[in-house]
């Protein structure tokens, strides 16, 4: 099989796979280098179903010894089949690279033969690129769970970001849909890898010359839909991820239906709504001061899809608004609907001047739409309906819209596909590296 073909194969198998956040690492050129990552992490496209595709985002093989119910490569899938050599997706990047089309690797894999195998061409691709081509650029990898600690050491040393998925919030749902699977073998190296960061950031405070591991941290990412867990058990998870193991980010991906299967449910689209959700609440959680017990609980296990989850939270504690824009506490403002951290700030930088008025919130930035609700300014309520739940519940109801929609699909930008318009002697050029 070429390596265009490989290419195609790879590229497509790693679609489903969202953890791929840049943002970091400032990893600087050196002399006689190629590339650099900064801070502002890579430029990004996006797919019509809202997936980051900025990367060279391909899987090291697809060949796989497991036999995940949810998941496109399992072993018991008539798919096509590709590996590629650790030489093959160094050369492919530095193309790539050297071109512009990409200005990073995403580099994930399917577990051949088994974790350690796997986690060895893993750990030769990221070295090959920086010992002997010198590139600079950012890589984020995946740490294979169950593979030698030594071998996500090794890797964990050239590489910008880290990420081992867990997948599945629950233990009985890898033991439903993923029996290969043990939630131990998926923690112990997110566990390793922030013992290693924070060991690394140790050693830099005393040695200015030594390097820093996995300098964009670890991230994860969870499959929401394909088992019966509620948005309560993620959230609770999630939260633990963060506290326990200092995670950079918790990814959400939408359960993609890729097959029919008992075990599965039965899903006409991926429910991207309750995806969205996750992802605001898992925001309150990093940047608001909210916990997931907060937000949800036993009673109501679930996301309103109707309302973002600040909104909720507030409409389900009326009891604690209105608030006095003039004197609350920043953690206070932070919890109004309406007002997010930067006008959060403002608020307080502006009221040490004078006092704010209800046209001086708006100039503030905050969204007075659903913040009049709870709020009041020197004393005066602004919102329309008074405090009663049910009738700020109607009035924020989303208006509904007739619009036409594009169908859900499947595919990501690529740059075999036929989205963009290419050359295809051009590309078998860059691939096999002839120009």
């Amino acid at each position: 099989m070429d390596i265009q073909q490989k290419l195609k194969i790879l590229a497509d198998s790693a679609k489903y796979d969202v953890s791929c956040s840049s943002s970091g690492s400032n990893r600087k050129n050196t002399q006689g280098g190629i590339g650099n990552a900064t801070l502002s992490g890579i430029c990004h496209s996006w797919s019509d179903d809202g997936r980051c595709i900025s990367l060279l985002k391909i899987l090291y093989t697809n060949e796989c010894v497991y036999d995940c119910v949810y998941c496109v490569n399992r072993v018991t899938n008539d798919i096509p089949r590709a590996s590629f050599t650790p030489q093959e997706v160094a050369d492919l990047t530095i193309n790539f690279y050297k071109r512009n089309y990409i200005e990073g690797l995403f580099l994930s894999s399917a577990i051949n033969k088994n974790p350690d195998y796997t986690m060895e061409g893993l750990s030769e691709v990221v070295r090959i690129l920086r010992e002997e081509y010198r590139f600079n650029g950012y890589i984020h990898l995946k740490g294979i769970p169950g593979a030698d600690e030594a071998l996500i050491s090794k890797a964990g040393k050239y590489v910008d970001r880290m990420s081992v998925n867990i997948e599945l919030p629950s233990s009985e749902g890898l033991k439903l849909l993923a029996p290969q699977k043990k939630k131990e073998s998926i923690l112990k190296p997110m566990g390793l890898i922030n013992q290693k960061i924070i060991q690394s950031k140790e050693e830099k405070k005393q040695f200015k010359g030594a390097n820093l591991f996995v300098p964009a941290g670890q991230s994860t990412q969870l499959i929401v839909g394909a088992t019966q867990d509620h948005d309560y058990k993620i959230l609770t998870l999630t939260e633990g991820l963060y506290n326990r193991y200092k995670l950079k980010r918790v990814y959400y991906s939408a359960y993609v239906p890729v097959m029919n299967h008992p075990k599965l449910p039965q899903v006409i689209n991926p429910p991207t709504v309750r995806e969205h959700r996750l992802y605001q609440a898992d925001w309150l959680l990093r940047f608001y001061g909210f916990s997931a017990g907060e937000l949800l609980d036993e009673t109501q296990p679930n996301f309103d899809n109707d309302f973002d989850p600040k909104t909720d939270w507030a409409l389900r504690n009326i009891h604690l608004f209105p608030i006095e824009i003039n004197r609350a506490e920043y953690e206070m403002l932070l919890r109004v609907p309406g007002i997010g951290v930067r006008s959060a700030r403002r608020i307080i930088a502006a009221r040490r001047v004078s006092t704010i008025s209800y046209d001086g919130l708006k100039n503030i930035g905050v969204v007075m739409k659903r913040a009049q609700h709870f709020i009041t300014c020197n004393g005066k309520y602004h919102g329309e309906v008074g405090m009663k739940v049910g009738l700020i519940r109607q009035s924020l109801l989303p208006k509904p819209k007739k619009t036409n929609v594009p169908s859900w699909q499947e595919n990501q930008l690529s740059f075999l596909t036929d989205l963009v318009p290419y050359n295809h002697n051009l590309i078998n050029s860059i691939v096999l590296g002839e120009l």
